[in-house]
């Protein structure tokens, strides 16, 4: 069953660690090695189950592999998760396990901060390993959240363009799902262009802090997939569109900062169909991982790190022109690209 998982998401290795001192439960899962040494995000989650918890590593570490792909990186995908209740479990001896964890993994796999992973705590676990990014300090990009934001809002901007003839949001109306450190800040980036915001988020106060400084409409997290909107941005968990889903929405435009947005391909099929214009999650949210990846090679600067954010308005145009050119839904369109650099360099080895 296990070997069967791998080939199905084509993961070249999975980690499981176990701490009973600590309660750390965690997977890392390493999905392609091909072009380099692997980066991505480690969260801290309480999945129902331990099956949901690989299902999500699995499809993250591949988008992980892609993302970098499409983004022009020499670093292959792979993602941690740790199971459990962050406010009952996280503890600093817990972050330090969790640290030499990744130590242990031999520099296979660089991370940092995700959901429910702060600044904070990646820089209790690099006490123990040199295997974190994300942390301040000379020549190093920080919180990623930030450049993840704005690299997200330029996609939105190019996907708006294509949709509605201009890349402007003056008078659009952006309904946002999840309000954390991402879907916030590109709150702020749609605000300050003339949207019309309507938001959800689990945590109330994140809510009543956009309807307070933003003048956003807040929803309940039930009723914001479904609500009357020109373009859904969905900003917190992945799995959010499965096919059923499709024929409900009122949007003519899916982008936001989320990873996995998709159930499934027939989610993607069912939007084409719809007539609804889907931006690839790896494509438009790879701000982050391009701040971390400068930040490895210590050459982080913030104007050059805000030039390559604003060129993901350029990967998402030309990724959009590419789909048409091949008849291809985005989303299609997106896999086969990057897994063409990824059998591309595998073939040159």
């Amino acid at each position: 069953m296990m070997f069967e998982k791998l080939k199905e998401y084509g993961t070249e290795e999975i980690h499981f660690c176990n701490d009973e001192e600590t309660g750390l439960n965690a997977i890392v899962a390493i999905h392609s090695t091909v072009l380099g040494p692997t980066v991505g995000g480690t969260r801290f989650f309480p999945y129902e189950s331990e099956e949901k918890a690989l299902f999500d590593v699995l499809r993250l570490s591949r988008g992980m592999t892609y993302k970098n792909a499409v983004s022009g990186l020499k670093y292959g995908g792979a993602k941690g998760v740790i199971i459990g209740d962050p406010a009952k479990l996280k503890t600093e001896k817990l972050l330090l396990a969790y640290g030499r964890f990744v130590d242990h993994l031999g520099g296979i796999f660089t991370t940092g901060e995700d959901i429910n992973i702060s600044v904070a705590d990646v820089e209790i676990m690099s006490r123990v390993t040199k295997h974190m990014a994300g942390i301040g300090g000379t020549g190093r990009g920080g919180d990623p959240s930030p450049y993840t934001a704005r690299g997200v809002f330029r996609g939105m901007q190019a996907g708006a363009r294509e949709k509605f003839g201009s890349d402007s949001f003056k008078g659009k109306t952006v309904a946002v799902q999840g309000l954390g450190k991402v879907g916030y800040d590109v709150c702020k980036w749609l605000h300050e262009d003339g949207a019309n915001l309507i938001v959800s988020d689990i945590n109330k106060a994140n809510a009543e802090r956009a309807k307070t400084e933003l003048g956003a409409t807040v929803v309940e997290p039930s009723e914001i997939l479904f609500a009357e909107c020109d373009v859904f941005s969905p900003n917190a968990m992945g799995a959010v569109l499965k096919a059923d889903d499709i024929p409900k929405l009122k949007c003519s435009l899916v982008a936001g900062g989320a990873n996995n947005v998709l159930v499934d391909g027939t989610a993607g099929e069912a939007l084409d169909k719809a007539g609804i214009l889907y931006i690839p999650d790896y494509v438009i949210n790879a701000g982050g991982v391009i701040s971390i990846c400068l930040e490895i090679e210590r050459v982080h600067d913030e104007n050059i790190c805000n030039q390559k954010m604003d060129g993901i308005y350029d990967n998402v145009k030309n990724l959009l022109d590419f789909a048409k050119k091949e008849n291809l839904p985005a989303y299609l369109a997106a896999d086969r690209f990057a897994q063409k650099i990824v059998d591309d360099a595998r073939s040159s080895r």
